[in-house]
């Protein structure tokens, strides 16, 4: 079986060099930006990457279905350009690569990267994630945030191996990241006429903390368990707060 690389990117430049050594194995790499004003491209073609470019954001979802559809191997390995594949995973892949099931996908685990440490619990570990499968059959959501694969009468089968993921390395930048995804979760759940109210925003934000660092066990992971549970319990603010600000009409558009 072939197997086809596809990731989505905009400014990676210092993130991809990596990202593509870690699937040189692959036998062809797809790359679809959305508008890169760096050397994410110059990069990318170097390298030996199909690149492609889409500008018109309607969200992850759309943008991961757009990228899949340049690939032509039969098996599809959809990741970003701030992960990377471990030895060991890469090998997982090729066994697969070598005698895959039928109607089968493949489910990796993530070791996430939250400000020098790679956590082992607060739910970021094994965080697994549904990336390899077969590209005639599944593809992903339409989620403007929040994306995954349609798995529908699919055998979900894990392998071996990690799948690192440099979450958060500049604080500042993952902040933002953070308050643009739950800017856009928000505005999806509104127009799907989702409400919410004072109270169910403060609920849900406590319970985000309680959870990472309780029932993850983010207390296992030291100082950096406390501060992505308080991390958590921000992100779920900014989402329900959002909404909730959306649902009563305050936005820029209706200020005075």
């Amino acid at each position: 079986m072939r197997l086809s690389v596809v990731m989505i990117a905009k400014n990676a430049a210092d993130l991809l060099p990596d990202c593509l050594a870690s699937v040189a194995f692959a036998d062809e790499i797809v790359l679809l930006d959305s508008g890169s004003t760096d050397d994410t491209l110059t990069i990318a073609r170097n390298a030996g990457v199909k690149v492609f470019t889409n500008s018109d954001w309607q969200g992850y979802g759309i943008q991961r279905q757009r990228a899949q559809a340049y690939a032509t191997g039969d098996y599809v390995l959809m990741i970003d350009t701030d992960e990377r594949v471990t030895p060991e995973l890469a090998r997982a892949i090729q066994g697969v690569l070598a005698s895959p099931a039928p109607d089968t996908i493949y489910s990796i685990a993530r070791r996430n990267y939250f400000l020098g440490r790679f956590m082992r619990h607060s739910g970021w570990y094994p965080d697994r994630v549904m990336r390899l499968y077969p590209r005639e059959k599944y593809q992903y959501n339409s989620n403007a945030v929040h994306e995954s694969l349609e798995s529908a009468g699919a055998s979900v089968v894990n392998l071996q191996g990690d799948l690192l993921h440099l979450t958060c390395r500049d604080f500042a930048s993952f902040q933002q990241k953070q308050f643009n995804y739950a800017t856009a979760w928000a505005k999806e759940r509104h127009q799907q006429g989702k409400k919410t109210s004072i109270t169910g925003i403060f609920a849900h934000t406590i319970g985000a903390f309680l959870k990472t660092l309780v029932l993850r066990g983010g207390v296992l992971d030291g100082k950096q368990g406390w501060l992505l549970a308080v991390v958590n319990a921000q992100y779920t603010f900014n989402k329900y707060t959002g909404l909730w600000a959306l649902n009563h009409g305050y936005s820029e558009k209706s200020a005075p």
